[in-house]
């Protein structure tokens, strides 16, 4: 039996901009920055930057106030993301079969907020005195299972935790369900809130984080000779996928197609990349394969880009390898949207998936911005150095790779 194909029909997400597709395309494709000084005690911090959610978003908007003050942040940004997306689908669920209709929308760190507070709570006031939503509101997989119980959705829900490669995978896990006929629809995505004490402090102890000094907006560099560390961000990014018989029948807007998703693992370290991309280039060249593709075939790649010395070099490498350079490969572009997002952690996949799908619908490449000057160790590709460009993009990759060697890497193609 051949695999069935599947569409993008709906996206939505709540990123350090704000809450919007419209909103976050406008300010990548713009070159935008969302970095900001935290709203942590800087005192406490070597770190002093963060991507943050705008804290006047209007929660209320999408969920009664009461619901919120029991969701981990996490989960309220997905809400948010699933919400949009669904709109912009334009799904009429009630003349949807439901059950046929499911949920991949996980986290990466789950509620680091309401793990630290539940326990300061229990250590200073007994051990039965944390709030009785503190399981539910700091386990992985209720971002699904809050989106499912909204929409009254029966079909397959679960969560895939595999780091920075989270999003990812629950996109590709989420086209594989409809691929195989488990479901007809999917929302598919992210959602993060690791920005907090506990959070900046960690990430700052396995130094991952940029402790630089320069403005906010400047700090995420990926692949520029300066870079020290990646910038810790949140929110939320949930596409909608569907079978593409049932959403051409039912008269849906089809943003581009999913063709190709591979898979591999580093088996290498727990934290740093194989600095010979072996894993990478695995998922890479199984996502082509699947797809039925040549490296000449692909004009865009959103890379993992994350800013990190060892990050950043092992990619570029592994991407010429695959592809070729400027000079083999002119068709070639590839820019790090984080140089302006941060790093979303969980939700930075599915975010970066919605930028592939987006240059494909507008012709427009993002820039990689604060790229100075380049660094002479990584890769010579085509990073669109702090200038949005114009493509026809016909064929786009999202790569994601996370802490434990996890790698991820979708395809999407122009409509037909």
């Amino acid at each position: 039996m051949s695999k069935r194909r599947v569409v993008v029909t709906g996206m939505g997400c709540v990123t350090p901009y704000g809450i919007g597709i419209d909103n976050f395309w406008n300010n990548i494709k713009n070159g935008k920055s969302g970095i900001k000084e935290h709203n942590l005690d800087k005192e406490k911090h070597l770190v002093k930057v963060a991507g943050q959610v705008p804290v006047d978003i209007n929660v209320e908007k999408y969920i009664d106030s009461k619901e919120a003050k029991r969701l981990d942040k996490s989960i309220i940004y997905a809400l948010i993301a699933a919400e949009e997306a669904y709109t912009d689908s334009g799904l009429d669920l009630e003349k949807e079969d439901r059950t046929r209709i499911g949920v991949i929308v996980s986290t990466a760190a789950g509620g680091l907020v309401v793990v630290t507070t539940g326990y300061k709570e229990m250590m200073n006031r007994g051990f039965h005195k944390c709030s009785p939503f503190t399981v539910p509101m700091m386990i992985a997989n209720m971002a699904s299972g809050k989106i499912s119980i909204k929409f009254g959705l029966r079909g397959p829900s679960k969560a895939v935790l595999s780091a920075c490669a989270t999003g990812a995978h629950s996109v590709g896990d989420s086209y594989r369900t409809i691929q195989c006929g488990d479901a007809d629809i999917m929302f598919a995505g992210g959602a993060e809130s690791s920005v907090c004490d506990f959070g900046i402090g960690a990430f700052t102890s396995a130094r991952t984080l940029s402790k630089s000094d320069r403005a906010p907006e400047e700090v995420s560099r990926p692949y520029d000779k300066d870079r020290d560390g990646f910038v810790l961000s949140e929110g939320g990014a949930v596409l909608i996928l569907e079978e593409r018989e049932h959403a051409i029948k039912r008269g849906a807007k089809i943003y581009a197609e999913l063709t190709g998703y591979g898979q591999s693992s580093d088996a290498y370290d727990m934290v740093a990349p194989d600095p010979e991309g072996k894993g990478a280039e695995l998922a890479i060249r199984n996502c082509l394969k699947e797809a039925d593709k040549s490296p000449k075939d692909v004009d865009y790649i959103n890379m993992h880009g994350t800013s990190t010395h060892l990050g950043d070099l092992a990619e570029s490498k592994t991407v010429e390898r695959v592809f070729g350079n400027k000079k083999t490969n002119s068709n070639l572009l590839v820019s790090s949207t984080k140089s302006m997002t941060g790093h979303m952690l969980g939700a930075a996949g599915s975010a970066e998936a919605i930028v592939a799908v987006k240059t494909i619908v507008e012709g427009i490449v993002p820039p990689t911005i604060n790229l100075i000057n380049i660094d002479p160790e990584v890769a010579d590709l085509d990073y669109v150095a702090n200038k949005a460009r114009a493509k026809d993009v016909k064929v786009a990759l999202s790569n994601s790779f996370g802490f434990g060697g996890h790698n991820a890497v979708l395809m999407f193609e122009k409509a037909q």
